[in-house]
């Protein structure tokens, strides 16, 4: 299969390797000092784009991207839903192709499926608070992630009394705390911390005067969230639409 990558940072390179690793080509890079390859035959000749960039410049990188032909796998965080109705357009009136979502991670699929059914238990005992927290690595841009923001989906959609998320305390790479608002009963509160190097932590906590339960995912390296790429892009170059975490992995 050709790749094309759009980013080239740490992602990108991780990408590169696994990518390579599997037997695949990688046609055309694209980075922040060479954007005018979107319109070059290398680029137009790949099956599949896999994009991680930053969340200014995301949508247009996917739309670039369509305009050339190629399919698109993103896992950019912090634009999609605010452009998800222009994308699901593209793919439904123009047969354009964007596999999204805010982590590729098997792990975190799995972890997903997990947080899901523990919230459908929890639905009934309400006796139990719940609250997330999520650190990355102090480059990261967006907070709360957008897994961070996939997994509170994940609860509101089984627990009947919460409806909201709503963004919590930032703790910054310096130390200093970014005070978040307290929650409504029905809001889902998420505390986000940035230190160090680290690829991703997310916790999900339920706690009653009795006991407190948690569950949590913990991100050893970039390496997971990588070949989750390359399998989306798998997937992509047999598939089209409008595609997430839900077509490849059915939990």
């Amino acid at each position: 299969m050709k790749i094309a990558l759009i980013g080239y940072g740490k992602m990108g390179k991780t990408i590169e390797k696994i990518a390579l690793e599997r037997g695949h080509e990688i046609v055309s890079i694209i980075d922040v000092d060479n954007r005018e390859d979107f319109g070059s035959e290398a680029f137009k000749s790949a099956d599949v784009a896999i994009e991680f960039t930053a969340p200014a410049v995301a949508f247009e990188n996917c739309m670039r991207a369509m305009d050339a032909g190629v399919k698109v796998v993103s896992g950019s965080t912090g634009w999609f839903q605010q452009h998800e109705v222009e994308m699901r357009r593209r793919c439904d009136e123009e047969g354009k192709t964007l596999f999204w979502s805010s982590n590729f991670s098997l792990g975190v699929a799995i972890f997903s499926a997990v947080n899901r059914y523990l919230a459908k238990i929890m639905n009934g005992f309400d006796t139990y608070s719940v609250t997330m927290e999520e650190t990355h690595h102090v480059h990261k841009l967006d907070a709360p992630s957008g897994t961070a923001i996939t997994l509170a989906e994940g609860v509101l959609a089984n627990l009947d009394r919460k409806d909201a998320w709503v963004m919590g305390d930032l703790t910054n790479p310096d130390g200093t705390v970014t005070k978040g608002r307290e929650p409504q009963a029905n809001e889902l509160r998420i505390d986000a911390i940035r230190r160090d190097e680290v690829p991703g932590i997310h916790s999900i906590t339920y706690d009653s005067p009795a006991d407190t339960i948690t569950i949590t995912h913990d991100a050893h390296n970039r390496s997971g969230f990588a070949l989750g790429a390359v399998l989306a892009a798998e997937y992509v170059k047999e598939h089209e639409g409008m595609l997430g975490m839900g077509n490849l992995f059915n939990f």
